[in-house]
């Protein structure tokens, strides 16, 4: 089982663990228009899928306007901010916020997204939320960069994972992450 932390103290993470080379799994959210929304699994676009705890932290707010402004600028790629929070405040927030170049699907009805990518928060105060993590999938289907934040609390590698994103979407583009 994996782990991360929160404010310093350790939290088990439920699920089945997905690393680099692995097949992602494709699993399905709910979309803030109520509609679902598939990711995972094989693509016309690589994808990037960012899970947050929840879109009313200061920390997953400031990761999903960073990925709105950078990631959505590399062509043939696809980001997805995937939370539990409720439609309906996903929709809100990408409202107040102007987030218009990526999608935000919600994974509050199975949790699906959270166990098939190991990174449900199994215990601590945040129990039943999703840890702060990342994956960038080619378009075969397979995980090609993983994060999950050792803190939850921290904003992610940003460089790591858009060098990997660019990459991995425009193959001619070397940033030297290694990402296949």
């Amino acid at each position: 089982m994996s782990s991360t932390k929160l404010k310093g103290n350790p939290v088990a993470l439920a699920g089945k663990e997905i690393n680099v080379g692995d097949k992602a799994p494709i699993v399905k959210v709910v979309a803030k228009d109520l509609s679902e929304l598939t990711i995972g699994g094989p693509s016309d676009k690589t994808q990037i899928i960012v899970i947050v705890p929840s879109l009313d932290t200061a920390v997953c707010a400031q990761e999903t306007r960073t990925f709105n402004t950078k990631a959505a600028a590399i062509k043939d790629a696809t980001v997805v901010v995937v939370s539990m929070d409720l439609p309906f405040a996903m929709g809100r927030f990408c409202t107040t916020e102007g987030i218009e170049n990526l999608q935000v699907g919600s994974d509050f009805r199975e949790k699906a997204t959270a166990n098939a990518y190991g990174v449900l928060i199994a215990d601590g105060p945040l129990k039943g939320l999703s840890a702060r993590a990342i994956f960038v999938v080619d378009k075969s289907g397979k995980v090609v960069y993983k994060e999950i934040c050792p803190e939850i609390t921290e904003e992610p590698n940003y460089e790591a994972a858009l060098c990997a994103l660019k990459e991995t979407a425009a193959p001619a583009h070397h940033c030297g992450c290694g990402a296949k």
